[in-house]
């Protein structure tokens, strides 16, 4: 396990507005003209031409969280990142069944399925738990993984259901409604049966202010991923990758993409 110190900083700054955005049609060089079709439930942008970099973003946030990775990435990676269901320009629903953890890996597959080349898949605090949970449930060709400030999950069921109490109790600071909650809760240990079958190269990224409960989860995904090493980014806090943590996860990405 391998704990690098950040190359140089970045500065916070504004969300940006791409003019080359293609919004739910068209995923640059390597994908389809209708890859994202209209009836899809999420809302999904990309940016930039090159090999596919899919980002997830986390509970109460949006594909916005990504917009500094993607300023730096977008000459040399086509960027995509959505808004999981609730978020964002993504659809709401009612029933908190169209929220469960497996529907929306679903939408995280109709994403991926036309990419033209295996793609790095990012995940971010939820995201990053639902990348890890997509890796393990499925068998598509990735390139790698790109995962920040995340954990696996429990083993133990009352743990899992102390998780659920407090991710439903906590809706109103997550800024979203409590059906929405659902995609956070944990039902099953399936990301810790299998991470030692998780052969693929995984780059993992947590900032040195963030959560210790999160510290402690991604390293002990360093230790039990086959191939992975952990990034711990001096000063970055939660959302050390919208600002001081940037430029750590893109050369994270490249690290893959040149292997």
């Amino acid at each position: 396990m391998r704990k690098s110190p950040l190359l140089w900083p970045w500065s916070n700054r504004p969300n940006t507005f791409y003019e080359d955005t293609h919004f739910l049609g068209g995923i640059g060089e390597f994908g389809k003209a209708d890859a994202y079709p209209a009836t899809m439930r999420v809302h999904v942008e990309s940016i930039g031409s090159g090999p596919p970099v899919v980002c997830t973003h986390g509970i109460g946030a949006t594909r916005h969280t990504f917009d500094a990775l993607t300023d730096i990435l977008k000459d040399q990676f086509t960027v995509i990142t959505w808004d999981l269901p609730g978020h964002g320009q993504s659809k709401s629903f009612e029933d908190a069944a169209a929220y469960d953890r497996d529907r929306v890996l679903e939408d995280l597959d109709g994403i991926v399925a036309d990419l033209d080349l295996p793609p790095i898949m990012v995940g971010h605090s939820l995201g990053g738990y639902l990348t890890l949970a997509w890796s393990a449930t499925r068998s598509a060709s990735v390139a790698g993984y790109v995962i920040l400030a995340t954990g696996p999950g429990f083993r133990n069921a009352e743990k899992r259901d102390g998780w659920n109490a407090m991710s439903r109790r906590n809706a109103h600071r997550f800024g979203v409604a409590t059906q929405v909650t659902e995609m956070n809760l944990q039902h099953d240990s399936v990301v810790m049966e299998r991470l030692h079958k998780m052969s693929n190269r995984f780059e993992l990224l947590v900032g040195d202010k963030d959560n210790p409960q999160l510290k402690g989860g991604m390293s002990y995904l360093a230790t039990k991923l086959p191939d992975a090493d952990l990034t711990v980014v001096p000063e970055g806090d939660h959302l050390m990758h919208e600002a001081i943590g940037a430029v750590a996860t893109a050369n994270a990405v490249r690290r893959i993409s040149d292997r």
